[in-house]
């Protein structure tokens, strides 16, 4: 198979995975969408080389990751002047919907880094070796952010604490 009809067999495979994770990094769909689109620019840049590893996630995710941090870094900068502010939608009434708002809700309030971390150790279900080769960091660095960021979930969302954990409580029952 030649290299352009390789990328495309795995952009195509990949490509809901990959919008998924980005929403959950920047929770919002436009933003996802241009983290995916960044990513795979990149990883078509460097597909030859990156397709010879034979896992080219690894470089997909690390990049997807670290664009992630760049691009929320550079939003700092960036002042946003609007006459009056975005309509808001209204909430579904589901279970399963309001949790997902507050989930949102609860990981936009992480750093990025915390944030990388939790996506891809509980929803990703990556090890902390593998998080730690993703994000190009130590293990010691990915269960400090761990720490943090469920540290930071219970104290800024306790409607969380089942999905969480709480501390102290292990034989208790929620």
């Amino acid at each position: 198979m030649d290299p352009e009809e390789s990328f495309r067999a795995y952009v195509a495979a990949r490509i809901a995975a990959l919008s998924r994770s980005a929403y959950l990094l920047t929770g919002d769909r436009h933003q996802a969408e241009d983290l995916v689109q960044i990513t795979l620019v990149r990883l078509a840049g460097h597909w030859r080389r990156v397709s010879r590893t034979g896992d080219p996630d690894a470089y997909v995710r690390r990049t997807m990751y670290s664009q992630h941090v760049s691009l929320w870094r550079r939003r700092w900068r960036n002042v946003d002047l609007r006459a009056e502010p975005p309509e808001r939608t209204a909430p579904d009434d589901t279970a399963g919907v309001a949790r997902a708002l507050v989930v949102r809700q609860a990981l936009a309030r992480l750093a990025p880094r915390q944030r990388a971390v939790l996506i891809l150790r509980f929803f990703e279900d990556r090890t902390e070796v593998e998080a730690a080769d993703v994000l190009g960091c130590s293990v010691s660095t990915v269960k400090s952010q761990t720490r943090a960021g469920l540290a930071r979930l219970r104290t800024h969302a306790p409607e969380l604490a089942d999905l969480v954990g709480v501390p102290g409580r292990a034989g208790e029952d929620r």
